[in-house]
């Protein structure tokens, strides 16, 4: 028979954590705390930092997990491991919801979303049905990045989504900019263009090895776009659709005369 408490904390909201710079990180723990209240939470996190791998999946070699502390698993592979990890083997049910981040600088934009670690846990969580949140933050002009502030701007969004859900396939994607805070903005994806410096050093054995680095990325977009929005001192939420189909090209004429083309030749 179960006893009150127990009854009380099966029906308290679970809440999964992930990142993708380690489940060390100060921006994941600040989370943890500030979630608390929300439901239950737990961090599953990338034992080290992956920043930039995307949807990757380690799929070719053995993966190690450990249970740091209670509720915190570091995991040997990318965000997309860990949200599989959390699913299939650490929580003790379905998530409610997933927080990806908080990310130490911004993911604005076409080129970063498609990049970011810190965007595919959310993706990820999408992709199982489970209202999902990527969450970064823009530094001040010191670099320094309120973590405080911005814990409670999730944990606003977070109840939010516990209480009314996310659109079908959708996931949000969050930049939270320095107090003091203009306001918020939905937003739609703007642009931010890299032209990465390839940076060429040589190894104590006199071989060529390379950095590749993010050199000074071009922002275009109008004060509709969340690369506008987020710097300009707004909070910026963007929906991010798991739909990857372009629909303008559905309908294009090149496409359809390739489709009848290639009928023609079978």
């Amino acid at each position: 028979m179960k006893t009150p408490a127990r009854a009380a904390a099966e029906r308290r909201p679970v809440i999964l954590l992930t990142n993708d710079d380690g489940f060390f990180r100060e921006t994941i723990l600040a989370l943890f705390r500030a979630l608390r209240p929300l439901g239950t939470t737990y961090v599953v996190a990338p034992d080290r930092e992956r920043s930039g791998c995307s949807l990757s999946v380690t799929l070719r070699r053995p993966l190690r997990a450990q249970l740091v502390r209670p509720r915190v698993w570091a995991v040997e592979g990318t965000p997309v491991d860990c949200v599989y990890f959390a699913l299939q083997k650490f929580l003790p049910r379905r998530p409610d919801l997933i927080v990806s981040g908080m990310n130490p600088g911004p993911n604005l934009g076409q080129q970063d979303i498609n990049y970011s670690g810190t965007v595919a846990g959310a993706i990820q969580g999408t992709f199982h049905g489970i209202p999902s949140i990527a969450v970064s933050l823009l530094a001040d002009a010191k670099g320094r990045f309120d973590l405080g502030h911005a814990a409670g701007v999730v944990r606003a969004i977070a109840a939010d989504v516990l209480a009314n859900g996310l659109p079908a396939g959708t996931a949000l994607n969050v930049n939270i900019p320095p107090p003091p805070v203009q306001g918020v903005k939905v937003t739609r994806l703007g642009w931010k263009f890299y032209d990465p410096e390839i940076i060429e050093k040589l190894d104590p054995r006199h071989s060529s090895y390379y950095w590749i680095g993010t050199g000074t990325p071009r922002r275009v977009g109008d004060a509709g776009t969340d690369v506008v929005a987020a710097h300009a001192g707004y909070i910026s939420l963007t929906p991010l659709h798991t739909d990857m189909t372009a629909p303008r090209a559905l309908r294009a004429a090149g496409l359809r005369r390739l489709a009848r083309a290639l009928a023609a030749s079978d």
